[in-house]
């Protein structure tokens, strides 16, 4: 059993410390980064309460409401990252009525629990990369140099003296030998030589079965019950010696992290610290007609709401609880609204978020202050082309203008747009960017409107290609 004082914990940080972490890449949407960095800071807040106490608190859910493009995802999923959780991005719209073709809503929780296992997977093989590499040393070492049989012939007593005298040279010289090789792995002068490497082939037949309990639930049965019934065949390789060491790495990691130790955390850390982001949530909110797809949509969100609420889901690693996975929903809920969500499904995310659409001045913020912003990433794409781009302020602003008119004129996509008009400016320069003679790029005001001003004109044209 993982004491708590082994389970990963992540950094402790303060409310204001999250929202300066979610600051530097998230513009804006103040409010709803304050309601995450508190349902984050209670999780840690609940590891340290008694543990009678413990279980009875539930995650305080989330529910993000407004247009696409406004940061809605970009929260959730940094947010996933400064804990360090398993996170899983979803849309509500993918599921159906328990009974119909389609993916079930317990297949969200399998997925999540899969992460969790990768991650510390990962997480365990780190911890025992250095001695695996050296193991991996030794077996690639044995490949290049393969030990000799010792024999030992019985004869005159004079006989065996020479022949054990001969032995005791062939060792040494294949121990010099040995440590000569190692040193020109290690100083990789032997990294453009092949080697034959044997590799197990696990590759089962594809079998397909539909059944109530979910395709997903068959799938890793039939994989369980055949894994058992075909054995690994191996299968010879010729690598490189630099992709024969990682390959050699990864079979050695594997066999020194303990799986089942593995598992038993991954399960720990997917209830107590798994995040999964609802997003199109208002797609499955009735309308007040009863009759069509809204029943379907009815049945999805009474799917959801044992998941949200707390219940048991059977993966192949073992029984996952969802009590205190923090669910964070989101919708434009333009069309519909929270409320046309069953009483129990709003119960169960009782913080409400509304996000502020964006303006010229926050898409200029997008452009230059975020750590990724968009213009940095241009300059690093075309500086691997020798090419240096430099874009003064009137261009930055032209492009934030025309980014708003295009999604008042048409349909208003958020932050996105401003890819869209990037690309669109940067059209000419990215592909010539190889042949260019002049390497360096200078973009202001007037290069964007000459750019864009025939799509701009023609509102029909502006529809298909911004």
């Amino acid at each position: 059993m993982i004491e708590k004082d082994e389970m990963p914990i992540m950094e402790i940080l303060t409310p204001r410390e999250i929202v300066a972490e979610l600051d530097k890449f998230i513009i804006g949407q103040n409010q709803a980064k304050r309601s995450v960095a508190i349902a984050l800071r209670n999780r840690w807040r609940r590891q340290q309460v008694d543990p009678e106490l413990r279980d009875e608190i539930a995650p305080k859910n989330i529910i993000m409401i407004g247009p696409t493009g406004v940061g809605k995802t970009e929260i959730a999923r940094r947010l996933a990252r400064l804990a360090n959780s398993p996170f899983l991005k979803i849309e509500a719209t993918k599921f159906t009525e328990v009974g119909y073709v389609g993916r079930d809503v317990e297949s969200m929780i399998r997925d999540l629990t899969e992460l969790a296992v990768n991650m510390t997977k990962k997480a365990e093989q780190e911890k025992v990369k250095e001695k695996a590499r050296d193991l991996a040393e030794e077996r690639l070492l044995d490949i290049l140099l393969p030990k000799k049989k010792e024999e030992v012939h019985v004869g005159e007593e004079g006989d065996k003296e020479k022949l054990l005298e001969v032995v005791k040279t062939d060792k040494l010289e294949a121990i010099s030998t040995r440590e000569k090789l190692r040193r020109m792995l290690r100083e990789g002068k032997m990294d453009s030589r092949y080697v034959e490497l044997e590799t197990i082939n696990r590759n089962l037949p594809m079998v397909e079965i539909f059944s109530s309990s979910g395709m997903e639930e068959m799938e890793f049965n039939i994989k369980e019950v055949f894994g058992n019934i075909f054995p690994g065949k191996t299968k010879k390789r010729k690598v490189k010696i630099p992709q024969a060491k990682e390959i050699l790495l990864q079979e050695e990691s594997q066999k020194l992290i303990d799986i089942d130790k593995v598992i038993e955390m991954a399960i720990r850390i997917t209830e107590q610290n798994g995040i999964i982001f609802l997003d199109e949530l208002d797609k499955v909110a009735g309308s007040d007609t009863g009759h069509g797809p809204d029943v379907s949509r009815e049945g999805v969100q009474r799917d959801l709401l044992p998941i949200v609420e707390g219940s048991t889901v059977t993966t192949k690693y073992g029984m996952v609880k969802t009590d205190h996975i923090l669910f964070i929903a989101a919708g434009a809920f333009n069309v519909s609204k929270p409320s046309d969500l069953l009483p129990e499904l709003q119960g169960r995310f009782p913080i409400r978020v509304e996000l502020d659409s964006l303006t010229k001045e926050d898409f200029i913020r997008i452009l230059t202050e975020p750590e990724n912003a968009l213009i940095k990433q241009y300059m690093a794409l075309l500086e691997t082309e020798g090419i240096e781009l430099s874009i003064d302020e009137s261009a930055i602003e032209e492009i934030a203008e025309i980014s708003c008119q295009v999604n008042e004129r048409t349909e208003n996509i958020g932050a996105r747009r401003l890819h869209t008009v990037m690309e669109k400016l940067l059209d000419e320069i990215s592909f010539d960017a190889p042949d260019m003679e002049v390497k360096t790029v200078f973009i202001d005001k007037d290069y964007v409107t000459k750019k864009l001003e025939d799509i701009l004109e023609d509102e029909n044209l502006s529809r298909y290609i911004l």
